[in-house]
């Protein structure tokens, strides 16, 4: 089976590559929507926060298909790449997949036609958009659970 997917607009920042490696999801920015989607916006209007699921355009050719990798941005965190585990990338968020698509929920600023502001952006400019979806609280949970792994590279404040 082909999938094909049509970009439905494009991420706009004002940071560098690296700026939004290193922010970790504190950039702000905007969706732009090309014109034929304005209508699908209608409704948008209130939420809080959004789902933005994108195209990684930006990856290369070895990075998509690995079924496995280390959790790379550790390193950043102090951590020696030979200490961490080799894990399957569905167990991560790295940007290394079977299909280069990415999810992250971002809060929505305000709206100006086909552009929405948003901040928390972790995607570089000129990601294509795929889809987003409104979050809504059926979506939350307060019980969860973390594997043995994640536990042991947890920082202080609960994220790896």
């Amino acid at each position: 089976m082909e999938i094909s997917l049509k970009p439905v607009g494009v991420v706009r920042v004002n940071a560098t590559d690296d700026q939004v490696r290193e922010e970790e999801g504190e950039i702000e920015g905007e969706l732009e929507f090309y014109p034929e989607y304005e209508p699908a916006l209608e409704g948008i209007d209130g939420y809080s926060h959004l789902f933005l699921i994108c195209y990684f355009h930006k990856l290369r050719a070895e990075q998509i298909g690995p079924l496995q990798v280390k959790a790379k941005r550790l390193v950043q965190r102090g951590f020696k790449l030979e200490d961490l585990p080799l894990l399957g990338v569905f167990a991560l968020d790295s940007p290394s997949r079977p299909n280069p698509i990415g999810l992250t929920l971002v809060r929505l600023i305000s709206r100006k036609g086909r552009r929405l502001f948003v901040k928390g952006l972790d995607y570089f400019d000129g990601t294509p958009i795929l889809d987003i979806k409104g979050y809504r609280p059926e979506y939350r949970t307060d019980e969860y659970g973390l594997p043995d792994w994640y536990l042991k590279l947890m920082d202080k404040t609960g994220h790896m």
